[in-house]
């Protein structure tokens, strides 16, 4: 079996970051989401996996490069304009070669694994497999009906009136058949080929569409606060490392895994949380669910449930919760008391933060 992982997305959701690195390359707990995504299939037994790009192409495959550091055989596959996800099946035909896929939405995160789901499908004999969640609010996604043997006998896009709570979530298993559906539907009124007509068109020929519903922990991560809720979820499994060099006055609590070439000077340390190669932490407290990258510079500052980009200095600042800051952002305040801030920035910014 092949995967097809998505990468083209714009992600308007996103901005500020956005504006300037590709969606798919927002680190959650000091790594990519598309790195996640990557190591997700590697794990499932699927090492052979194209990469939809779209006007990013070149950014991500600096980022991810040729797939050897992480055991896979990648294959780069340009779409002019995003044109809809069945559109990617469509552009990727050359690669797929009309076999079974895997495809997966490159900005969404599954933390239990997928190897039971491939394996399902691939004794199933089924002409798709869709993974579902239930949700709170269903007109926010594609809802898939299913009947009383986990079928799905309808699929559709954010209805007004929802059937279900059984929202699709970013992961596809296909047969043969859906090389032949993708080419016979026609573009919705947003002007794209939909996935969800495509798997309507196998339902309505009476194509075997099975259902499997996650348990586990799922999130889009297209906003800011999925991405922090995305980090807060990975680090709950951290592994605790001391690679850098932590001072006696420093406490450290709970899982902390600490990167090569780290200096920490008077602080305390509460995890779980992660600071990446090259950072130095002096004077400071930072809290649970953080995510430092590396080369930041963090004095006198304390923080918590927050990511902080690479080479990020943080002087003077207290009370930083629920704050995404973008790389090479400076923040320090000016001469005056402190308050608690919430911050979120984009790439190269400085701020002085004005706090009575």
């Amino acid at each position: 079996m092949k995967a097809l992982v998505l990468a083209g997305g714009s992600g308007t959701r996103l901005r500020p970051f956005s504006h300037t690195m590709a969606k798919q390359l927002v680190p959650v707990a000091n790594k990519p989401v598309l790195r996640h995504v990557l190591e997700a299939v590697r794990d499932a037994g699927v090492t052979d996996v194209g990469v939809i790009v779209g006007s990013r192409g070149a950014e991500i495959r600096q980022a991810i490069g040729d797939g050897d550091g992480l055991g896979l055989d990648l294959t780069f596959i340009p779409q002019e304009a995003p044109l809809g996800l069945a559109h990617c099946v469509v552009a990727a035909s050359e690669f797929l070669a009309g076999e079974s896929f895997m495809m997966y939405l490159g900005d969404n995160i599954i933390v239990d694994g997928l190897a039971g789901f491939v394996r399902e499908f691939q004794g199933s004999g089924a002409d798709a497999q869709i993974l579902l969640s239930k949700v709170p609010d269903p007109e926010h996604y594609g809802i898939a009906e299913v009947d009383a043997q986990g079928r799905i006998i309808g699929l559709v896009e954010k209805p007004a009136r929802p059937k279900s709570d059984l929202a699709v979530v970013g992961l596809y298993l296909f047969g043969p058949a859906i090389h032949t559906a993708v080419r016979s539907i026609q573009p919705s009124r947003r002007g794209e080929l939909e996935i969800t007509d495509a798997v309507q068109w196998l339902i309505e020929r009476g194509g075997a569409v099975r259902s499997h519903l996650l348990r586990g922990y799922w999130k889009d991560t297209g906003r800011v606060d999925d991405v922090l809720e995305c980090n807060r979820a990975f680090l709950e499994g951290i592994a605790p490392a001391m690679l850098g060099k932590v001072d006696a006055d420093t406490e450290v609590i709970g899982r902390v895994s600490i990167g090569r070439d780290v200096t920490v000077q008077g602080s305390r340390l509460v995890g779980p949380l992660i600071i990446g190669d090259g950072s130095t932490v002096v004077d400071s407290h930072v809290g649970p669910f953080t995510s430092i990258g590396a080369g930041c510079h963090i004095e006198g500052a304390s923080m918590d449930y927050s990511i902080l980009m690479e080479s990020v200095t943080v002087r003077g600042i207290r009370g930083l919760h629920g704050s995404v800051i973008g790389r090479q952002s400076t923040l320090s305040p000016p001469a005056s008391a402190l308050r608690t801030s919430r911050i979120v920035t984009g790439d190269h910014s400085h701020l002085q933060i004005f706090q009575h």
